[in-house]
């Protein structure tokens, strides 16, 4: 068996393995949940810049308040499982190809697991503010600044990892220059607050978890990108590690499709948002990122749009944003929006990796 072979297998038997053990994991999940009550008093009824959110509220006043948040918790949950038992796992002798299932390693998956949990556990502090009152917050939860800070300081920490540890002080740009391929150029110590800037700008793309089961498709795609953009690069490990991550995001659309049995919030939001930043540097695709995760990209921009025509125009572009709840207010039946985001997001993924394996 080749090498090659062999990481093919792994990477797919470990993806199907994650889904498996998340699936099993999720009833117990989710009767947890239920059983702390841990959904919101009441929808959110404000918008961003404090005016009376009517058209969400008015579509989401009753689902909001029953069904439970926090499912996000089965993602990183089940990467950490799958992590442990292959570590585990590689301590054994025999069987030799047992024992390399192993995909933990420095220079690939140390920082973007590191991330996941750190940002996820973040999350599930916000989610439990929001649960139980306690936040300032527009819709509960930390304030704005408090999560912008944390944001910031792990896209630092990340970082500066980047540069001292991985030395890596430069970033690919595809398709000018020598067409096709792209150049390399090198910024050195300015990789540090482009990806700070990249961890904040990744963190907004929280406002696509707004409609049953759309989150969960958009992310697989964008992980699954990655993973095929890694595994083409060589880095085994990582297109392992967002493998994992999509087996995760499969089990947990089963029961986020509508009618969804819970939300995956920001403990879900916050942890693959962070970690799509660091895969995006780890495999020299930053620059292709904004297509790959093309769809969050339009939901951030239409938010921003709403806010400079109502400030400039004093007039809404759209009824609701993001733009998926201007056509749910348009009439749309949810399932329809979600399943042609996904449609546009698989598209745009493919498009990403096409550009950027060029190089």
């Amino acid at each position: 068996m080749t090498l090659f072979t062999f990481n093919v297998i792994r990477l797919l038997t470990l993806s199907a393995s994650a889904a498996i053990i998340a699936f099993l994991l999720a009833p117990h999940l989710i009767r947890f949940l239920n059983k702390i009550k841990f959904w919101k008093k009441e929808a959110r009824r404000k918008t961003i810049t404090g005016e009376e959110a009517k058209v969400f509220y008015s579509l989401h006043k009753e689902r909001e308040v029953t069904v439970p948040r926090g499912g996000g918790a089965l993602i990183w949950l089940t990467v950490l499982i799958v992590i442990f038992l292959c570590f585990v796992l590689s301590f054994l002798e025999n069987p030799w190809w047992l024992k390399n299932f192993n995909f933990l390693s420095r220079p690939e998956t140390w920082l973007p697991l590191f991330t996941l949990v750190v940002a996820s556990l973040v999350g599930l502090t916000d989610d439990a503010l929001t649960v139980f009152g306690r936040g300032k917050y527009v819709g509960g939860g930390m304030g704005f600044t408090r999560r912008l800070l944390i944001v910031i300081l792990i896209g630092l920490i990340g970082g500066l990892w980047f540069y001292y540890n991985l030395e890596w002080d430069s970033i690919h740009i595809p398709l000018i220059y020598n067409f096709p391929e792209g150049i390399d150029l090198t910024i050195g110590f300015w990789i540090i607050p482009l990806f700070v800037l990249v961890m904040v700008a990744s963190w907004t793309g929280g406002v696509i978890d707004g409609l049953d089961g759309l989150s969960g498709g958009i992310f697989a795609s964008i992980f699954g990108a990655f993973a095929i953009i890694a595994f083409g690069q060589g880095r085994a490990d990582l297109a392992t590690f967002c493998a994992v991550i999509v087996g995760t995001l499969f089990a947990f659309l089963w029961f986020n499709i509508p009618p969804a049995r819970f939300y995956m919030t920001e403990t879900g939001i916050l942890g693959l948002t962070s970690t799509m930043a660091v895969v995006a540097f780890l495999t020299d695709s930053v620059v292709v990122l904004p297509i790959i995760a093309g769809i969050i990209v339009v939901s951030v921009g239409s938010i921003i749009l709403q806010l400079l025509s109502k400030k400039i125009r004093k007039k809404k572009i759209w009824l609701s944003t993001p733009i998926h709840h201007h056509f749910e207010a348009r009439g749309w039946p949810s399932y329809q929006i979600t399943m042609r985001f996904w449609i546009i997001s698989i598209v745009l993924a493919f498009l990403g990796v096409a550009i950027r394996l060029l190089g």
